[in-house]
């Protein structure tokens, strides 16, 4: 069979005008995004529930759920995730066990989010053995060892369970434990027959900041830097749209329904949740204080201390190769 001039010019034509129209995504469409998500109530999870990553990568995706940091380290380890939500706590874990991911967005600072609540206990000299629930290497872990350590309580003076957050709530409904650090929704159960003995807005004052963040194979961000961009821009417009008009969240609103319907959490809590956290903007991803520097010394704290805690081995030397603003500054690029 002969093709002339003509038909390879006319091709010619075609694929440029497809690659002008944006040609990365017709070609992300022969690609699958594994995403780890969990399922705690933030911005993201209104895209996430109307379909505006696919939209805007053009790539098929597989939300797996995930109830903590430390399976979707493992995940993203093993090569079955590509992009995972975790806390601070288990991404110093993995980046100082040298796993190849990068942090590319900062979901939240954490404040009102993770607590520990117990029932029976009004002074923290009370938890004293204790059965107190958490699950290993998270924020929520991180946090607790913190206030003990600010407290000058012996961690090994009450029982301190590893238990995800489904197990802590029915752990709780049973009466097998005294208390937990959890973060929303669990949290909010627990703490309608619980006091607060603190939160990890407290414990940031104390010197241990927490965070959530979204992580990324270094493979994979090698491989599909537009759809990293596009998953970037997304989340940030998310972000945008919340702290642009706060009260417009509000119970009756279309994206409390989603995340409530997402996450579990009740279309009432919903706006009370999501003031838990403190939801950077792209700008503010980029700066100094977070992707531009300030993540990477929390990191490294983070790390000092759960090696202090035996739950590393090692700690790193410089913690910046897992921590980038590259992605925000794309997506920065792409909304200007």
């Amino acid at each position: 069979m002969s093709i002339n001039r003509r038909t390879l010019l006319s091709a010619a034509s075609s694929i440029a005008l497809v690659l002008a129209a944006g040609g990365s995504s017709a070609f992300a469409a022969d690609v699958t995004v594994n995403i780890a998500w969990q399922p705690i109530v933030e911005p993201s999870r209104v895209p996430q529930a109307d379909g505006s990553y696919e939209k805007a990568t053009g790539a098929k995706i597989n939300w797996r759920k995930f109830d903590g940091g430390a399976d979707v380290i493992a995940a993203l380890a093993s090569g079955s995730v590509d992009i995972g939500y975790v806390g601070s706590s288990p991404l110093a874990a993995a980046a100082s066990r040298e796993l190849p991911f990068e942090t590319i967005f900062v979901v939240g600072l954490i404040d009102e989010a993770e607590a520990l609540a117990v029932k029976g206990v009004d002074k923290p000299e009370g938890l004293a053995g204790k059965k107190i629930a958490t699950p290993f290497v998270s924020t929520a872990h991180y946090s607790l060892l913190t206030a003990l350590k600010h407290w000058n309580i012996d961690p090994k003076s009450l029982q301190i369970l590893n238990l995800r957050p489904p197990e802590i709530a029915a752990a709780w409904e049973r009466g097998d434990i005294d208390g937990a650090y959890v973060w929303d929704p669990v949290l909010s159960q627990i703490k309608k027959s619980a006091n607060v003995l603190a939160d990890s807005g407290d414990v940031a004052k104390w010197g241990g900041p927490t965070f959530d963040a979204w992580i990324v194979s270094k493979k994979f961000a090698t491989e599909h830097p537009e759809i990293v961009t596009s998953f970037v821009k997304v989340t940030g417009d998310a972000y945008a749209s919340y702290r642009s008009n706060t009260d417009s969240w509000n119970a009756g609103s279309e994206q409390a329904a989603k995340i409530a319907k997402l996450t579990g959490a009740k279309t009432d809590d919903v706006p009370a949740l999501l003031k838990g956290y403190y939801f950077p903007s792209l700008e503010e991803q980029a700066s100094k204080d977070l992707l531009g520097g300030g993540t990477v010394d929390a990191v490294t704290k983070t790390s000092a201390f759960l090696l202090e805690q035996g739950k590393i081995p090692a700690v790193l030397s410089d913690y910046a190769p897992y921590i980038t603003a590259k992605w925000v500054n794309e997506a920065l690029k792409v909304s200007q």
